[in-house]
């Protein structure tokens, strides 16, 4: 399994900051697509930005069991 961590108005929108998904062997657009379909609330785009075990990664990462992938949603401020 793999963890997926979600940060900020993700987390809002899933209701939960962490979810659980079959994603061994998978790349990042993969475990994208399978959360965009089970989670439709989730606004996840090219801004949003991914981690692999605390480091950046793209969407051709594979990702693999025991793997923590976090989605970061772009930070505004004033």
């Amino acid at each position: 399994m793999i963890n997926v961590l979600l940060f900020a108005e993700l987390r809002e929108q899933a209701g939960v900051s962490s979810i659980e998904i079959d994603g061994h062997g998978k790349k990042l657009s993969q475990i994208i697509n399978i959360l965009k379909k089970n989670y439709p609330e989730l606004i996840i785009n090219s801004d949003t930005m991914l981690a692999v075990n605390e480091e950046y990664a793209d969407e051709d990462r594979m990702v693999f069991k025991g793997d923590q992938v976090a989605l970061i949603p772009p930070v505004s401020g004033g």
